[in-house]
């Protein structure tokens, strides 16, 4: 062995990729980057040699005729990580053989200095992500041996893979002997990685704490109970259309790890109630909680309700199989008294009577979201706002029976606690000429969001500003219906003052309700969003300009500015504006580079897309001096 006999240390070492002919260029994670090496030669003996009378040239190394075994007892005896990594550089036999000794088999970990051997013992703390092409076992090899030795692997993502050389079971045991520290993985779309793999990884990384499957057809029940019988840490745990995943997996979890924190289930076929009812009446930690598009029934959910009194954060979406009697249930168990946050999501057993059980058993719910629960009307609504004591956030998107009088009966009889309300796409709120009854304001109210509801016009808005005196954010984008007639009455009833407002798509606004809000609102307003208002000029730039010393936010897209709105905004009274956007207005050119330049001392943010008459020349000067401010021309 005289290549090894002549060996001198780290001069001796050198980057290329291969010592045999049939090698290409390798990968190696050497520090905390991967390198690639290419291909190259370096021939260690240059003497011919005779063998029965034949001369001939032997270049290949006389190191690489040993066998496997004698390596890997040559490799797991090299001092450090520095000489490990520069081995796995040689060849892709020499990092395929370094990746499969384990951190416990490096044998002289006693010899290393004192700073090495702190380096090897840390905890994992290196992340790793790996994508498509990039994903193949060589890499996967490489990153094991790259990181072992500098405070190891903690966390590693692995989403598709390479189409040829998919990563396999191969890199995935790599990865297990060489990063022991392991405590997250995450597998997207890596149909090639199956149970094999998964053994690996529970055999060597007992310090697994969060687990991510998505779209893992290979991998099954053994593979997800390999991992939950060796990994007791486990706290957070995501199954995502994995097709072979179902009941007994679950059941693992729930026999295995105690320290089970948060379960994410979506779109498994053969997870039903067996195994969802195991895992919540046995995880007693859990806290949070996502159940989606899942055959379950009843069961579950009732289950849920009586077993869940750790859980503060639960998502239920796409149940079809779960009845009105499932919901009425999980509430009246009265088991659910951590629960903070619910989402409810395209479940037809959410109806009147079963949202009224939850407002009433969940004594310390807080954030409310139901979103395309076709069954909740406005006798729903009130009902849950008379129930509930804690409230203090409400959603309700594509609710269609859900009209305005629904909506402003529950503001004035819910609790006193509800800071923000948002209404997202309901179609069934209509502007009624109708008279209201006297209704008590809602003084705790701070955020209301109207957004894409047509039919939430201008009458209901001055009803909703009657109610709301305390509002500090405004969101009214896509409301094509409102008028200044019906947004004034809203404007002049908001006592607090206005921060943010969001009047985007609110295509019939003019001037008028703009030059109201800077006089009334304009000492507070940081936030202004006007984009596709086709009805604002240059008068809305120049009252903001004068009165909105905070404003640090100004949209003002597709509305008819022109050059002159643009030099009045930079002369203006406001010091600190941050965000400007000027998309899509045509009528602002060239001459409005110097008040643009003005602005620049503060700007971190400049949108002049679609500004034909803006030349390159300019924008491309603006760029130059305006560096530390991103423009998106």
């Amino acid at each position: 062995m005289p290549a090894l006999v002549n060996y001198r240390g780290d001069g001796d070492l050198y980057s290329g990729a291969s010592l045999r002919s049939g090698d290409s260029g390798l990968l190696l994670s050497n520090s905390h980057v991967e390198i690639y090496c290419p291909p190259r030669k370096r021939s260690r003996i240059s003497g011919p040699c005779v063998i029965s009378g034949n001369i001939f040239e032997d270049n290949r190394p006389s190191v690489d005729v040993l066998p496997d075994e004698c390596l890997f007892e040559i490799f797991r005896r090299l001092p450090g990580g520095r000489e490990r990594s520069s081995a796995a550089c040689v060849s892709k036999r020499w990092l395929t053989i370094l990746s499969s000794v384990r951190s416990s088999e490096f044998y002289n970990k006693q010899h290393v200095s004192a700073d090495e051997d702190m380096e090897v013992e840390c905890d994992g703390y290196l992340t790793r992500c790996v994508e498509g092409k990039k994903a193949t076992d060589v890499r996967l090899a490489a990153i094991a041996v790259g990181t072992s030795s500098r405070g190891g692997l903690g966390k590693l993502s692995i989403r598709g893979s390479h189409s040829l050389r998919k990563v396999s079971n191969f890199g995935m045991s790599a990865i297990a002997r060489g990063c022991p520290s392991l405590k997250a993985l995450s597998l997207w779309n890596v149909p090639s990685i199956g149970d094999e793999g998964l053994f690996e990884i529970a055999r060597e990384c007992h310090s697994l704490e969060k687990l991510d499957l998505c779209q893992c057809p290979s991998i099954s029940n053994k593979g997800l109970a390999a991992v939950a019988e060796s990994c007791p840490n486990l706290t957070a745990v995501n199954i995502e259309s994995c097709s072979n995943i179902g009941n007994e997996g679950l059941q693992a979890l729930a026999k295995f790890c105690p320290k089970l924190q948060s379960i994410t289930i979506k779109d498994c076929a053969r997870v039903g109630d067996q195994g969802i009812a195991s895992l919540l009446s046995s995880a007693s930690a859990l806290t949070k909680v996502k159940l989606q598009s899942l055959n379950i029934t009843d069961y579950s959910v009732a289950v849920i309700g009586h077993y869940g009194k750790a859980i503060t954060n639960l998502v239920l979406c796409g149940l079809q199989n779960v009845s009105q009697k499932g919901f009425w249930v999980m509430g009246n168990a009265r088991g659910l008294e951590s629960l903070s946050n619910l989402t409810v999501s395209l479940c037809r057993g959410i109806t009147d009577l079963s949202i009224e059980a939850v407002g009433k058993g969940c004594p310390n719910l807080k954030h409310m979201c139901v979103r395309k629960c076709c069954f909740v009307s406005d006798n729903g609504l009130v009902a849950f706002a008379k129930a509930t004591s804690s409230l203090e956030c409400l959603q309700l998107e594509e609710c269609n029976r859900i009209t305005q009088i629904g909506i402003l009966t529950a503001l004035s009889c819910i609790s006193s606690k509800l800071k923000s309300v948002s209404l997202v796409k309901c179609m069934g709120i209509k502007d009624l000429s109708m008279e209201f009854p006297a209704l008590s304001p809602c003084e705790s109210l701070r955020s209301l969001s109207i957004r894409s509801c047509p039919g939430f016009g201008s009458t209901s808005l001055a009803m909703v500003g009657k109610l709301c005196p305390q509002l500090h954010h405004l969101d009214l984008s896509g409301l094509c219906g409102i008028t200044d007639t019906g947004l004034l009455p809203l404007l002049e009833c908001c006592e607090a003052g206005l921060a943010k407002v969001d009047l985007s798509e609110c295509s019939n606004l003019s001037d008028e309700v703009v030059l109201a809000l800077a006089r009334l609102h304009g000492a507070t307003l940081e936030l202004v969003n006007l984009d596709g208002c086709q009805k604002i000029t240059d008068a809305t730039l120049a009252a903001l300009a004068e009165s909105c010393p905070l404003l640090n936010d100004l949209d003002v897209s597709r509305c008819l500015v022109t050059d002159v709105g643009v030099a009045a905004l930079s002369c203006g009274v406001q010091s600190n504006l941050q965000v400007l956007s000027l998309s899509g207005c045509s009528m602002v050119s060239n001459k409005s580079i110097p008040a643009l330049e003005r602005l620049g001392g503060t700007l971190v943010g400049l949108n002049l897309q679609h500004c034909n008459s803006i030349s390159n020349s300019k924008v491309e000067m603006l760029t130059e001096k305006l560096w530390r401010c991103d423009i998106l021309s």
